[in-house]
């Protein structure tokens, strides 16, 4: 009898800098676990986001105050035995993955970006925060299956 394993939905989400959309909190919603990349912007989006899903945060280059203190600059993540690093910005990353993790999620350049390489898959999920040059406003979603990584770019304003 095969096993029936349900699917784990991660949210992805970066580059808030202070400002979480109500376009962005109904695509979260129903997600097994969020992840934040950096420069949230206020302590607030964490307690929204933590009010959806078990969050996961790293602090961003424009993360400031006592509130930022808590968060690492970088996080490992483990889900339904998948390793994700989390790291704000890809140039920081101080490791290679391959044969590590299943996945690097950063942000930092305002530019939703997902590709494999070597078997990793390393995805920024964009801006979700106030519009930056004619950049979209993005978040992202990565669904864990019985087949591997499924990740996609959700735009919330082209």
């Amino acid at each position: 009898m095969a096993e029936n394993r349900k699917q784990t939905t991660i949210g992805v989400i970066s580059d808030t800098h202070g400002l979480l959309r109500p376009e962005a909190i109904d695509h979260l919603k129903g997600s097994d676990l969020i992840i934040h990349a950096g420069d949230i912007g206020n302590p607030i989006i964490l307690e929204t986001l933590r009010s959806i899903a078990q969050t996961f945060a790293v602090r961003g280059n424009v993360d400031y105050g006592r509130w930022v203190q808590k968060l690492p600059d970088k996080e490992v993540v483990e889900v339904s035995n998948k390793f994700i690093y989390v790291i704000h910005q890809l140039e920081a990353l101080d490791l290679d993955p391959v044969g590590e993790f299943d996945a690097v999620i950063f942000g930092h350049s305002h530019e939703p970006e997902r590709r494999q390489k070597e078997g990793v898959l390393y995805f920024n999920p964009g801006s979700a925060g106030p519009r930056r040059f004619k950049l979209p406003v993005t978040i992202g979603k990565i669904t864990i299956t019985l087949n591997g990584l499924e990740s996609e770019i959700i735009h919330l304003i082209s």
